[in-house]
């Protein structure tokens, strides 16, 4: 795929991410009615009349929310912000879970660094209490500087993850060949923002600087279409196209750092990698 194609797709990708978030900003939810700041003692907080949630982290606590409910298949975005400048040993999430030893969870997690060095997305899946399902990616702009969406869909047949409508992950339903699928229970929303600096910045080589503190991350337009969701549910089948594979082809042979099916030093069992994820 030659750079001018994929410049091409990227900007008409571009056009339809702000034309979708137009439609998120039309229709997002309210952080008042939709979650609530679990923990911080203060540290999260609601801003902008429910349109903005901020989450704040220094030496004694983070903070998180989570979704008053809990939702089963949906189309979930969240427009975010991430802690600028010297973010090492930070980590920022937004994630489904539901809870037991026996969750399902997909996860965005984003691994701060030392200033003028880009963030690690790190995404996982969880099946049954199962993880160990990470791809890490080192996005293409600076998501310090502005608002991106990030976005989840998940079916009943796969689950994609998304940047700025760019997909950069696809997982499966591959029960057929005895893959375990989130599909049967619930998962609430969560976010946090906490320290990490035991592994998140090069192993825990690069620990968190507290002069730096507090760390501040934004999050806004909540949205959640789900099986109730009034409007459109093209989201319940959707798939890629011919766009969406090239988009992801590019993501994942320029932008992927990490890929859980190519490290031959864990010596995964997962059966899923025995098919390709590059669509």
């Amino acid at each position: 795929m030659g750079s001018s194609s994929v410049l091409t797709l990227i900007s008409i990708t571009l056009l339809v991410s702000l034309f979708v978030s137009s439609l998120l900003a039309a229709s997002a939810g309210n952080f008042y009615r939709d979650v609530d700041i679990t923990w911080g003692d203060g540290r999260g907080k609601i801003l902008r009349r429910g349109n903005t949630l901020s989450l704040s982290l220094d030496k004694t606590s983070g903070a998180g929310f989570q979704s008053k409910r809990a939702y089963l298949f949906g189309r979930f975005d969240v427009q975010m912000k991430l802690v600028p400048g010297n973010s090492a040993g930070t980590v920022t999430t937004f994630y489904l879970t539901s809870q037991g030893n026996k969750h399902d969870e997909i996860d965005f997690e984003f691994l701060g660094n030392q200033s003028g060095n880009p963030y690690t997305l790190h995404t996982n899946v969880y099946t049954q209490g199962q993880g160990n399902r990470e791809q890490e990616f080192r996005l293409w702009f600076d998501p310090t500087f502005k608002f991106h969406t990030y976005s989840v869909i998940w079916n009943p047949q796969r689950i994609i993850i998304l940047v700025d409508n760019i997909p950069i992950r696809v997982f499966s339903n591959l029960e057929a060949i005895g893959v375990p699928y989130p599909k049967n229970q619930s998962m609430k929303i969560q976010a946090s923002l906490w320290d990490a600096e035991d592994w998140a910045t090069q192993g825990g080589k690069v620990k968190t600087d507290w002069s730096m503190a507090p760390f501040t991350a934004y999050y806004r337009n909540f949205s959640a279409l789900t099986t109730d969701s009034s409007g459109f549910k093209g989201w319940l089948t959707q798939d890629l196209d011919v766009q969406g594979r090239k988009l992801l082809r590019w993501v994942q042979k320029y932008h992927m750092l990490y890929n859980y099916c190519a490290d031959r030093r864990r010596r995964f069992s997962h059966r899923e990698c025995t098919r390709s994820r590059f669509l």
